[in-house]
C-alpha cells in the first residue's frame, strides 16, 4: 500500500469517526430535547388524567349522595306511616270485642234474661282481658300491697284499721296497668296512715 492510500484510508477513518461522534452528539441532544418534551407533556397529561379522575369521583359522590337522600326520604316516610298506622293492628283486634258489646246492648234493649246478660258481659270482659294480656298489658295488683310511688298514685290517706296496714294500700279506686315493664296508668289508691 502506498502512503497516499494509507493517508486516504486514515482520513476516511477519521471522517467516519467524526461522523459517528457527531451522530452520537445529535442522538444525545435529540434524546435530551425529547425528554424535555416528554417532561413538558407529562405534567399536562397528568393534569388531564387527574381532572378526569376528579370528575369520575365527583360523579360517584353525587350518585352516593342521591342514594343516601333517597334512603333518608324512604325511611322518614316508613317511620311516618308506622306512627300514623301503628295502632291499626291493635284496633283491628279490638273490633270483635266491640261487636260482642253491641250484641250485649241489643240483648239488654230486648229485655233478655238478666243472668244470661251478666254471663255474656263476663265473657266479653274475659275476652278483652285476654286481648290485653296478648298485648303484654297487665293489671297492677294494689290492695294489701306496700304503697309504691312508682306504680301507685295516692288519692287520699285514711286511718289504717290495723297498725300492720300503715303505709299499705287499703283500697284501689282505679286499677293501674303496665305494658311490659313500663307503667301505662298508675293505680289510684287509698293509703293507710
Amino acid at each position: 500500500m502506498s502512503k497516499k492510500n494509507k493517508k486516504n484510508q486514515s482520513e476516511t477513518l477519521k471522517n467516519a469517526q467524526e461522523d459517528i461522534q457527531e451522530q452520537e452528539t445529535l442522538n444525545v441532544e435529540d434524546q435530551a430535547s425529547s425528554k424535555q418534551q416528554d417532561e413538558q407533556e407529562d405534567p399536562a397529561q397528568k393534569i388531564a388524567k387527574l381532572e378526569e379522575e376528579l370528575a369520575h369521583e365527583k360523579k360517584e359522590y353525587l350518585f352516593l349522595m342521591a342514594d343516601f337522600e333517597n334512603f333518608r326520604k324512604r325511611t322518614l316516610k316508613e317511620k311516618s306511616d308506622l306512627i300514623k298506622n301503628g295502632a291499626e293492628s291493635a284496633m283491628r283486634d279490638l273490633l270483635p270485642v266491640v261487636d260482642d258489646l253491641e250484641r250485649a246492648l241489643d240483648a239488654i234493649d230486648k229485655g233478655g234474661d238478666l243472668d244470661s246478660l251478666k254471663q255474656g258481659v263476663d265473657l266479653i270482659y274475659n275476652k278483652f282481658v285476654k286481648y290485653l294480656e296478648s298485648q303484654h298489658v297487665t293489671a297492677i295488683e294494689s290492695t294489701g300491697k306496700d304503697f309504691d310511688t312508682d306504680v301507685h298514685e295516692a288519692v287520699t290517706m285514711f286511718p289504717a284499721p290495723d297498725p300492720s296496714m300503715k303505709g299499705k294500700v287499703i283500697d284501689t279506686t282505679i286499677k293501674g296497668y303496665m305494658i311490659n315493664d313500663k307503667v301505662l296508668r298508675h293505680a289510684k289508691v287509698v293509703v293507710g296512715s
